[in-house]
């Protein structure tokens, strides 16, 4: 998808991902952070508790010992890996313990060697016990696995969502990748629909005496240039709604005026119109009826088969135009209206016309709805 991308589209997609990506990587970051800082703080919370904890459980039996008196065992507390534990007397030399840390006992608490060692006088010199040192194995061991974890963690997310970065630039370009190609094949399809009446005028033109078959191309084609004209001023120009000349028309006058123009390319394909229409005025502007005739019984002539038919009614307020064309697919039909939308690639066209019939329908609270079947025809009916 990214190679199918102009230049600026491409340099869009990487800002937008390096914008998107580097403030996701800065508040990931920020996250992780004070996350840490915070499981770093309860870790030594509960590390020094337990500490706590345990030369209390100590001073607690020393003491006990002492007023019982009792033997107190010390090599217990020697066996396990998760302490040392060292004693020491009133000028602070050890008596007994495999903790053979340097103290210092101005500090309750001390950092040593990644380690820390905690000071606790609560013996108050029972059995000749003036203090206890006791240096926990596991904290540094702690904070250092949550390190990884949380680096792991981090790469995990943040690759979830390079991912989701990545397809969410896709969606956001989409709709402008999805532009470009309908104005890329707008500009090829105004080019072929200008070419072909153009081409046809300037055949028709080269020989020094005009027949009446020629002066008839050149006038359908003249007719062509001057709808194609007339759809794309419409549609680009956005003539505004309020400075049209509304007024009651009689629609039956011009739908017949009208379908004069088209008898020729009616009858080149030898296609029936058939006509059933009654008196109905209604007040609009005439101009932007004659668009909305015209762009449908030209797609009723254009997509229809060869001596095929078309039914024009006007009755109950309702304009009906039937053919027997090559139909529209049901799940294409939601879309038909659709700026630039093409429901078929057999002829040409910008995809512009039912748009136009669709915006001045709307306009003026007429309710347009289509039925179709794929190669049997369409029916489009406009209910007044």
């Amino acid at each position: 998808m990214v190679i199918d991308l102009t230049v600026s589209e491409k340099s869009t997609f990487i800002r937008f991902l390096f914008l998107y990506l580097g403030s996701s990587f800065v508040l990931m970051l920020m996250v992780a952070f004070f996350y840490f800082q915070n499981e770093k703080t309860l870790y030594y919370d509960l590390t020094k508790s337990n500490m706590q904890n345990v030369v209390s459980q100590i001073s607690s039996k020393i003491i006990f010992a002492h007023m019982t008196n009792k033997e107190f065992d010390k090599n217990y507390l020697l066996k396990t890996d998760d302490y040392k534990i060292s004693f020491y007397d009133k000028n602070k030399n050890k008596i007994f313990g495999n903790l053979d840390d340097e103290i210092d006992f101005t500090k309750t608490i001390m950092e040593h060697q990644k380690h820390f060692i905690l000071i606790d006088s609560s013996t108050l010199g029972h059995l000749g016990v003036y203090y206890i040192a006791i240096k926990e194995n596991l904290f540094f061991e702690q904070i250092s696995e949550l390190k990884m974890n949380i680096v792991f963690i981090f790469l995990f997310i943040y690759l979830f969502i390079a991912i989701v970065g990545f397809y969410l630039a896709k969606l956001f370009l989409k709709p402008i990748k999805d532009e470009r190609e309908k104005l890329n094949n707008f500009i090829k399809d105004t080019t072929h629909e200008l070419n072909t009446p153009i081409s046809a005028i300037l055949m028709s033109t080269e020989s020094n005496t005009l027949n009446e078959k020629q002066i008839e191309r050149i006038r359908i084609s003249a007719k062509r240039v001057s709808e194609l004209y007339k759809d794309l001023t419409y549609i680009f120009l956005q003539n505004s709604y309020d400075k049209k000349s509304i007024e009651i028309v009689n629609l039956k006058q011009i739908i017949i005026e009208q379908l004069e123009y088209f008898q020729p390319l009616a009858i080149k394909k030898k296609i029936d119109i058939k006509l059933k229409l009654e008196y109905f005025e209604y007040k609009i502007d005439k101009d932007d009826f004659i668009r909305v005739f015209n762009n449908l019984i030209s797609n009723a002539i254009k997509y229809n088969k060869m001596a095929g038919t078309i039914d024009i009614k006007l009755e109950n307020k309702s304009l009906i135009i039937s053919d027997s064309g090559i139909g529209i697919e049901e799940n294409k039909l939601k879309d038909i209206f659709k700026r630039y939308y093409r429901a078929t690639t057999q002829q040409g066209g910008f995809g512009i016309g039912l748009s136009i019939v669709n915006q001045i329908c709307n306009n003026y609270n007429i309710k347009i709805s289509v039925n179709s079947q794929l190669k049997k025809g369409s029916t489009f009916t406009l209910a007044f």
